[in-house]
């Protein structure tokens, strides 16, 4: 892709992997290590008590501020999370960084749900009602409100909103998403692509012009149902090739720390570079770190900022030790990450290969729903990060905005669209990571209050029982 002579596909290149250099990558890491430390590995022991809370969030908590359940704020934001990462971000992990690229996604996440717990927790914390009286909440509510007393609070608050509104536009929210839809409908159906933008474009007007309430119920329909039924298309997979998953584990663990030696189509790539896709492309699935989710978890009608912060905790788990993981593991037990085969095209190959044609339809569907929850979930965020930076008055504008670029979003290339969408994932993240290391006190004892308050209650109820 050149504008005149120069190409700009290499120029983005350039700034991807200064952004994602090691900086970057030491502070989205780092940031979930110290969180970790801080809260007592909060995503290993408190993880049952916050899957308990997930399958018991489905009604709002009555007489409390909020627009959705905590249930449908979580499905809010995992329709936003669970999208193309899932199915094209991890084949192209493996394709670019090799099976080690896999591990590195694992392990950012397991960091990244003490993040994830962190910032939705803040969201809560420091939401307010805007002049529609809808909640508004996230990073440039919790960077403004809880740093007021830092001069640079107010700036770096409009920096976070304004790449917001970059990534939703430009980024995760259309571009990769649209994209994997068109591609997946010709490959299955033979759909022509403006066929497929247009009727795209229409749902999404649909759906996002009715607001939270109307995208969450949307959600809640879509993403339990085609999450579980993506998992049991994997599990029949790996379940065909389970003599395989010893050694598939074992290529992921060595090649982490080793890399990969060039083999069929692949051609190779060192530790360095397995860790930098796979950080980011971890980031790109579950959005760690990124400061998105808690925007949709400040929608929720919940009153203790801890409990949101631990239903919210769990969609990091959901994406990428559950989806993503299987994901990688059926490319790597297919062998498909060898070949020539990129994106959407290789995740349709590797199921094709063991469940013949049924196969790649579950790939096209899976792939089709994923992109377009994801895409309905983006327009939120970037509504809400609009409304922060302009008011209400700013919406509507913004959403017929979103609508006119979902409608062009079939016409890149893949790789101008990831490599745009990587860049501004961590221009995004950069001021959501700085509140939360600013705020870490605010967060421990949020969370000391929460489990204190918690016991004394168990025990009360231990006591009255006896």
């Amino acid at each position: 892709m050149e504008l005149a002579g120069i190409d700009i596909f290499d120029i983005l290149t350039a700034i991807d992997q200064f952004i994602w250099g090691p900086p970057l990558l030491i502070l989205l890491v780092g940031t979930g290590i110290f969180l970790t430390w801080k809260l007592g590995m909060i995503q290993v022991f408190r993880l049952p008590l916050a899957l308990k809370y997930v399958l018991n969030s489905r009604k709002a908590e009555i007489g409390v501020q909020g627009d959705v359940s905590s249930f449908a704020a979580l499905s809010t934001a995992l329709s936003a999370t669970i999208g193309t990462g899932n199915i094209v971000g991890v084949a192209t992990a493996l394709k670019t960084g090799g099976p080690g690229a896999l591990f590195w996604m694992l392990f950012a996440a397991f960091f990244g749900m003490a993040t994830m717990y962190s910032e939705s927790l803040l969201a809560v914390k420091y939401r307010t009602v805007d002049a529609n009286g809808q909640m508004s909440g996230g990073p440039m509510y919790y960077i403004r409100d809880g740093l007021k007393e830092k001069k640079y609070s107010r700036v770096l608050a409009s920096v976070f909103a304004f790449f917001g509104v970059s990534v939703s536009l430009f980024g995760i929210g259309i571009f990769p998403q649209v994209n994997a839809i068109v591609d997946s409908a010709r490959i299955a159906f033979d759909i022509p692509e403006v066929l497929s933008a247009a009727v795209i474009s229409l749902l999404v007007a649909f759906v996002t012009l009715g607001g939270i309430r109307r995208i969450a119920a949307v959600a809640q329909f879509l993403v339990p149902f085609m999450a579980a039924g993506y998992v049991l298309g994997c599990v029949l997979v790996i379940g065909l090739n389970l003599e395989k998953v010893p050694e598939t584990l074992a290529l992921i663990i060595s090649s982490a720390f080793t890399g990969t030696a060039a083999q069929g189509g692949f051609l190779g790539a060192g530790v360095m570079l397995a860790i930098r896709i796979g950080i980011a492309r971890g980031v790109f699935s579950n959005e760690s770190g990124l400061g998105s989710a808690p925007i949709a978890a400040a929608a929720a009608k919940v009153k203790e900022p801890a409990r949101q912060g631990l239903i919210s905790m769990t969609g990091t788990f959901f994406d990428t030790f559950i989806i993503c993981l299987m994901t990688g593991t059926v490319l790597i037990i297919t062998d498909s990450w060898k070949g020539e085969l990129a994106g959407a095209y290789m995740t349709s190959y590797a199921f094709s290969t063991v469940l013949s044609e049924i196969g790649s339809y579950i790939v096209t569907v899976g792939l089709i729903c994923f992109a377009f929850t994801t895409i309905l979930g983006w327009n939120y965020y970037g509504e809400r990060c609009t409304e922060f930076l302009f008011g209400v008055k700013g919406i509507l504008p913004y959403k017929l905005v979103y609508i006119l670029i979902v409608a062009s979003g079939a016409f890149l290339t893949l790789d101008v669209i990831w490599v745009l969408a990587d860049i501004v994932n961590g221009l995004m993240a950069i001021p959501n990571l700085i509140a939360l290391l600013a705020l870490r006190k605010v967060i421990a004892s949020e969370t000391r209050q929460y489990f204190k308050k918690l016991e004394a209650e168990t025990s009360n109820t231990t006591k009255v029982s006896k």
